[in-house]
């Protein structure tokens, strides 16, 4: 579920006639270097090139499952504190359209009303078209709290001053996650015959079912290197599917035009 951007008209009363110059950011170069400035100086490819603000630690007893994701995107490897914040990271990285993503990227420093706010936001997604997309993941039980509804009114509120998109995610369709789960174990280039790419893209012009397709190509290729070859391209999207339902040999599949 997702909670898009919302209006807010008081935004001048909450933050001063100074708008994201009273908001201070801390975030972290590539170099381990913490850099402070203003929200409205951020420099968004310096954070996207960075590291995260924090660092997590493993501990005995802990209540939630984090660790490193290769990233596609990035090729690098992308931090993530729970199986939740896991999923989205997928979803961003199998999204052709997003070209950036920093995990923990800054923390958010400045005023609501009459208390002073600090908030480190868990990922930002720069998109191909300039975008950029502050995401706050967080559980369906949790959306109600009104600790949280505050912070994340505090964050939308300025990331609609800065001209950020802002959102809170809380899952999708599970079919969908699977299948994304499944596809992302094809996401690195060096787990496929590249030299299979064009011909399965050139056999796959037309709809055609997957185990149709890799039967037809069975002649030519080893069959097993094929499927590898067609998963990788579902998960890049230059071949595409319908995947709110379960993959199987059934699926249709199309090359997508280049």
């Amino acid at each position: 579920m997702v909670v898009g951007m919302t209006q807010n008209n008081g935004l001048t009363k909450v933050f001063g006639s100074s708008g994201t110059g009273s908001v201070s950011v801390r975030y972290r170069r590539q170099d381990g270097r913490f850099v402070d400035m203003s929200l409205r100086q951020l420099d968004i490819g310096d954070v996207v090139a960075g590291l995260p603000v924090r660092e997590f630690r493993s501990y005995k007893g802990r209540r939630h499952y984090s660790g490193w994701y290769w990233s596609a995107t990035t090729g690098g490897h992308v931090v993530y504190e729970s199986r939740l914040e896991l999923a989205r990271l997928i979803v961003a990285d199998q999204d052709s359209s997003v070209v950036g993503i920093a995990a923990q990227p800054f923390l958010l420093e400045g005023p609501d009303g009459g208390r002073a706010r600090r908030h480190v936001p868990d990922f930002l997604l720069a998109r191909a078209d300039g975008t950029v997309v502050v995401v706050d993941v967080k559980a369906v039980s949790r959306l109600d709290d009104p600790t949280v509804v505050s912070q994340f009114a505090w964050t939308r509120a300025l990331c609609e001053l800065r001209g950020f998109e802002f959102e809170v995610w809380s899952g999708a369709d599970p079919v969908v996650l699977e299948n994304l789960r499944f596809l992302a174990g094809y996401r690195r280039p060096s787990t496929i015959a590249a030299g299979l790419v064009k011909v399965v893209l050139e056999a796959a012009t037309e709809p055609v079912r997957l185990a149709e397709l890799e039967k037809g190509l069975a002649v030519a290729c080893r069959r097993w290197s094929v499927r590898p070859v067609v998963l990788h391209l579902l998960w890049s999207a230059r071949l595409t599917a319908d995947l709110s339902m379960p993959l199987d040999g059934a699926t249709v599949v199309k090359a997508v035009a280049a």
